[in-house]
Formats: structure tokens, sequence, C-alpha cells
């Protein structure tokens, strides 16, 4: 009998689906890898799997030791998990600019919570370094980093990557995705060469961000601002150095609200931020791509934890992106 074996082993082998009427109307295959299936809800539960794994498997984390993050939220609900299947504390930094929901999660999942005000990284009460002296402080514990903790790029590389190759049976044409960590984009961009050296590999970028700067002309420059939470990085962390990324492109959050709403009323597909900035970005590549092209990207993760922003009304209209399109006249 084939049984998974606790939160762990049920993480991956998400299905990856069809956009059915997006690729109707564009004339090309878009492919979205449901993340959001993962037993967490997100894409991040493979990173902290992986991130566990090597700080047991080095003996830095053992039995009654503590793990601590900063997070804007899924990496920090996708530990807490690790740390009640294997009875680890928890200890999560998260800034107050994240959506609710996402706290409030945490301490229904156990976690020791800190919620701190959301500064710029090279403000050492940013949540990063926040978390960083926790962890020095904190007998027996470990800090996850999943910035620059290269187990996170691997768990993509080892598991998202192939997982994409095999579902696709090779047969795909271009991969696309935002970046925060950039393990996700990385991992899977170095499995996809290397079973296919001339794949195209994108990156698609949220204002606010220096990512798409740093590919296009090789300076951190900051174009504009975004509201969309957990992508979009102003530095290079390990994680994303030397990812054979093709092209860039940069998504505001205008656009990414509109496709966030699309999805919902048109694909079934309630899905969070990151996500659909990954389908816009999704779509516009395989445009430029001939017709019949097959495009994957990521669904990061559900809806459920930001209904208070990008699917609440008042919110929409404070930040003045309150939906308007009628079909897919944004993109």
């Amino acid at each position: 009998m084939d049984v998974d074996v606790g939160f762990s082993g049920t993480i991956g082998r998400t299905p990856l689906i069809e956009l059915a009427r997006l690729s109707r109307e564009i004339g090309r295959t878009i492919l979205g890898k449901a993340e959001f299936l993962n037993p967490g809800g997100s894409v991040k539960d493979r990173a902290a799997r992986y991130i566990v794994d090597d700080a047991e498997e080095r003996g830095a984390l053992q039995a009654g030791g503590t793990i601590v993050e900063g997070t804007a939220g899924n990496t920090g609900i996708a530990l807490a998990l690790v740390a009640n299947e294997r009875g680890y504390r928890c200890i999560i930094v998260i800034p107050d600019d994240q959506a609710q929901e996402k706290i409030e999660l945490l301490l229904t999942l156990g976690a020791d919570v800190r919620v701190v005000p959301a500064v710029p990284f090279t403000n050492p009460e940013n949540y990063y370094h926040v978390a960083r002296r926790i962890a020095e402080a904190t007998p027996g514990a470990i800090w996850a980093d999943q910035f620059e903790n290269l187990a996170n790029r691997r768990a993509h590389e080892e598991t998202t990557g192939p997982e994409i190759w095999e579902q696709c049976d090779g047969r795909l044409d271009a991969f696309i995705a935002a970046a925060g960590t950039g393990g996700t984009i990385a991992g899977v961009s170095i499995a996809l060469k290397r079973r296919r050296p001339d794949v195209i590999t994108a990156l698609c970028d949220p204002l606010g961000s220096a990512l798409y700067s740093h590919l296009t002309n090789g300076t951190l420059d900051v174009e504009g601002d975004s509201n969309i939470e957990g992508i979009g990085i102003k530095r290079i962390t390990k994680n994303f150095a030397g990812a054979p990324i093709d092209r860039a492109q940069q998504v505001n959050d205008r656009d990414t609200i509109e496709m966030a709403h699309w999805l919902l009323r048109n694909e079934g597909l309630f899905v969070g931020g990151s996500a659909a900035l990954n389908v816009v970005g999704a779509a516009r590549l395989a445009r430029t791509l001939p017709e019949g092209s097959r495009v994957v990207t990521i669904l990061c993760d559900g809806g459920q934890r930001y209904q208070s922003r990008i699917y609440n009304e008042a919110w929409l209209r404070e930040n003045d992106v309150l939906p308007t399109a009628r079909g897919l006249e944004f993109l």
C-alpha cells in the first residue's frame, strides 16, 4: 500500500493544471503548478521541509529544538506545521504590513509570533535581522534563513522542476515566475535547463523590486512600489544568484489584481497575488512565442490568506486598484 507519512510526506506532487479559458483566449497553453494544494497551502512547504531536513541531517536541529524565521507569512506557516509534526518549537518574526489572516493563522498553528514594524532591510530592526538575533540568543535554535539557505533552492531543483518536466512529458517552451527569496525560480530554472537548455526561463517582477533592473541592466535600481505580498526584493540572495534566467518583465499591482479576479470568475481559481502576477507574466510571455507554445508558471498559494486585501472592496478602493476590466484587455 502506497501511504504518505505525516505532513512532510504529503508535500509536493501537486497537479499541473491548464488554464483553459486563458489558453483559448491567447492561443497558447498556460499551465499552472497548483502549489496551493500543498498540505500547508503554499509553495513554501517545499522549502520548509528541505530546510528542516537539512538542519536535522547536519545535527544543527535536535529534539526539543526551536525553528526561528523571519517571513512574510507562508514560509512561517509551513515551518510551524513541520515543527508541530516533529516536536519543535517555532518562533516566527513577521512585519506588520502583512495580511492579518496570515498572522492569525500562525497563532492558530501554535507559533510564537513576533510582529515587528515593516522597515527597510538596511534597518537593524527589519524582520530578517530580528529573526537572526532571536535565533542566536535562543539555546537549541536554528535560523531557517530562507533567503540565503540553499536548501530552499535545492527543494525546487530536486522536486518542483523535475515534477514540471515529467508532467509536461518534456513538452514546454517556457517557465516564468516571480521571486522573493529566489529559491523557486532559480531551482526550477536549473532543473529545466539541465533537461532542455533551450527552454526559456523568465522572471516577472513586481514594481518596487530590484530584480528586473538587475537582470536587464546589472543594477539594483527600483521603480515604483507594490502591495503584493511575499515577492519582490531589493537585493540579490544566495538562492537567486546565478539563476539561469533568460528574460525579465515587470507587472504592476493593477494588472495583478485584475488577473486575480479574472481567474476567480473565469477559471474558478481562487489564488493569491503572487500567483496572479505569475499568470500575467505567463500570458504576456506566451504572446511573444509562436501559437501553440506551452508556458508553465507557479500558482503559489490560495486567495484565502488575502481576503481582507485583494478580495476586499474597501482595500481595493483605498489602494486605487478596484478591478474594472471586462475581459483580458489589461494584458
